[in-house]
């Protein structure tokens, strides 16, 4: 786990509607992850009980991108499938949207975003991309024990 992975994983944990679970294992057959077929670690499965969606966290601050971008590709040519092995290993509700959330840099997200479209390829994405700038989720900028989405000043009384 790199450094950002552990403040966007305590970011994540702020806000008491949403659970999450590290370092998941995406695997679209069942078995050993190494000998069944494609799998990816995904940084984080985000359960949020309040919007009643689940996100597939990855984080990056790195400045090309070019993991994060394959990945997105690999999980595109695959979602039904990988959204089949969600359902299957962790008993989630049908109904419940499930969607990539990126932590990266603010300079980086219009590189992120023109990716994307490359991956639709024209077509309609297979998902839709939650996209959070890590400046967003430093430590400061939000109550530890009661974070929202909206970035409120910490005052103390």
């Amino acid at each position: 786990m790199n450094y950002y992975e552990s403040v966007v994983i305590d970011y994540l944990r702020a806000d008491r509607s949403i659970f999450v679970n590290t370092e998941y294992c995406i695997q679209i057959k069942q078995g050993n992850p190494d000998t069944s077929g494609p799998h990816w670690y995904c940084d984080a499965v985000a359960l949020d009980f309040r919007s009643t969606e689940i996100f597939l966290c990855e984080i990056s601050y790195a400045d090309k991108l070019t993991n994060l971008t394959k990945r997105l590709k690999d999980w595109h040519d695959n979602w039904p499938k990988i959204r089949t092995a969600l359902q299957r290993h962790c008993i989630l509700a049908e109904s419940w949207p499930i969607r990539p959330w990126l932590f990266v840099r603010q300079d980086r997200e219009a590189l992120v975003r023109k990716r994307l479209e490359n991956i639709a390829n024209g077509q309609e994405s297979k998902f839709d991309v939650k996209i959070t700038h890590l400046e967003a989720v430093q430590p400061w900028l939000y109550r530890s024990w009661n974070r929202n989405d909206k970035v409120e000043p910490i005052v103390e009384a």
